[in-house]
């Protein structure tokens, strides 16, 4: 295979590589190439068809912070962020500079030519820098039951939805209650409504929910919105404050999230009527232990006529059925796997080859997840992560993470230039510090002292995917580029 050379190899085509691709154009650095495994921008938006998704960050928060939208909703349902992230893309001028259906098969380090080899199955790549925006909510895992291989109905998990799957009248099981999970329950339980069909959900642990108070934007706050970007920015800056008001009760003192707790009770006795039931779903670990949801239908779904909630152990599935340890058998036609994602052990990682010969997988696998900032990874020069450990965000949008660590990468590649830099990583007694103070102030978080098992935590039980700080915080900190900490 011919090997194409380029300065900078962005790979995924989501919020992050989009950004990156746009920002990078934007500093005169136009010899990229953003590679997609899908065959159009969006990434976990593209993918998450599901019935019911929508995002639970308001949709003003959920864009960029240089291209506004004429939002219909104040929370944004799926089609419309993916048109949204579209449209950015065609506006931008990058298009041209994206390759779909090329997921990446192998990418390692050259020490002679201090340059990033990348195959694909659609060739070879020679970048000076690797930009990896893959995302951490995007390889779904299935969840480890005996005897799911065997299930002979319908199986799929709720970020591959088979909408070739008719439902109507069907019995149809649900394994999870996260954040997906609450978006579909709803919608799935009136579909089998009015098809005679009947919903099992299997629920591990209840979530803290609170009321999602989603509504339509009148004609006059679009037009408004539209054509007074002060106000619009107004706006922004209102629901940005509002968000981070959590960042204390997360993060400090837990007992601040009282008010928000007990509208989360509010919303349970307003949704369910049955008195077990509600007890059934009353979480047993401090609010913001695990990610706070954002529902005013999933409760009343849990209690019409024709749905189960089932909160014994799964013990197995056989053919046509899902056992529960204490002995019951429920046939099933159809079963919906919302489990959830690899987060804590990314499985592009397992491609990516640094200077030593030692894969970022195996890194990790020693370690945990651990980067610099959030961003770079000693012995894997001139790689940066977008959206990497420690940088996710359980209160706001992740868009002003992603716009901060763009930044911090942009001024990289200027001092780079600046100072005839060809490669450098960050210094591992940097990384070591950074990571201890984080992990630090992590043991005083909710999701560390708040009772709960989550999927922030990884198999040693440290959160390795959470900021514990705020995000203005986060922002300063990446301002800008700290050669010092680099060798």
């Amino acid at each position: 295979m011919n090997t194409k050379s380029v300065d900078h190899l962005i790979v995924g085509a989501g919020f992050a590589g989009l950004c990156a691709a746009i920002k990078l154009q934007e500093d005169g650095e136009t010899d990229f190439v953003v590679i997609e495994k899908g065959v159009d921008v969006g990434g976990t938006w593209r993918d998450n068809t599901y019935p019911g998704a929508t995002c639970d960050v308001p949709s003003q928060l959920y864009s960029y912070s240089f291209a506004a939208y004429d939002w219909s909703n104040s929370y944004s349902p799926q089609p419309e962020i993916q048109d949204y992230i579209k449209r950015v893309a065609a506006e931008s001028g990058t298009l041209d500079r994206f390759v779909f259906d090329t997921p990446v098969d192998d990418a390692t380090w050259d020490a002679g030519t201090e340059r990033w080899t990348v195959t694909t199955p659609n060739g070879v790549w020679s970048a000076r820098f690797l930009i990896v925006a893959a995302g951490g909510l995007s390889a779904p895992k299935l969840p480890e039951i005996e005897g799911l291989e065997t299930f002979q109905g319908d199986l799929f998990h709720s970020a591959q939805w088979d909408h070739d799957v008719d439902l109507s009248g069907k019995r149809v099981a649900i394994i999870g209650t996260g954040a997906s999970a609450i978006q579909i329950i709803p919608e799935l339980q009136k579909t089998l409504e009015a098809t005679g069909g009947h919903l099992d959900v299997y629920q591990r642990t209840a979530p803290w929910i609170i009321p999602r108070n989603d509504r339509p934007y009148s004609r006059l706050e679009r037009l408004a919105l539209r054509r007074l970007p002060g106000l619009q920015k107004l706006y922004r800056t209102g629901l940005y404050w509002a968000h981070e008001a959590y960042v204390p009760a997360f993060t400090i003192e837990p007992k601040i999230a009282a008010p928000a707790r007990k509208v989360a009770l509010k919303n349970i006795e307003k949704g369910i009527k049955d008195p077990a039931l509600r007890e059934k779903v009353t979480p047993h670990f401090a609010f913001g232990c695990k990610r706070v949801l954002r529902s005013n239908t999933y409760y009343p779904a849990l209690d019409a006529d024709n749905t189960e909630l089932v909160t014994d152990r799964i013990v197995k599935v056989t053919g046509n059925a899902v056992v529960t340890d204490d002995g019951v058998e429920r046939e099933v036609d159809v079963l919906v796997v919302a489990t959830g994602f690899y987060t804590t052990e990314l499985p592009f990682t397992e491609h990516i080859t640094g200077r030593t010969g030692q894969t970022l997988a195996d890194r990790w696998r020693e370690t945990g997840m651990a980067a610099y900032k959030g961003t770079t990874v000693p012995e894997f020069p001139n790689l940066f992560m977008l959206v990497g450990p420690n940088t996710g965000q359980g209160h706001t949008s992740m868009i002003f993470i992603i716009e901060s660590q763009v930044a911090y990468l942009r001024d990289a590649i200027r001092t780079m230039r600046r100072d005839g830099l060809t490669a450098l990583e960050p210094s591992q007694a940097d990384t070591d510090r950074w990571n201890r103070s984080l992990q630090k102030r992590m043991e005083r978080t909710v999701w560390t002292t708040g009772g709960c098992q989550s999927w922030y935590l990884d198999e040693h039980g440290r959160n390795t995917t959470l900021w514990p700080r705020s995000t203005v915080d986060f922002r300063r900190r990446l301002s800008s580029f700290d050669v010092e900490a680099y060798s």
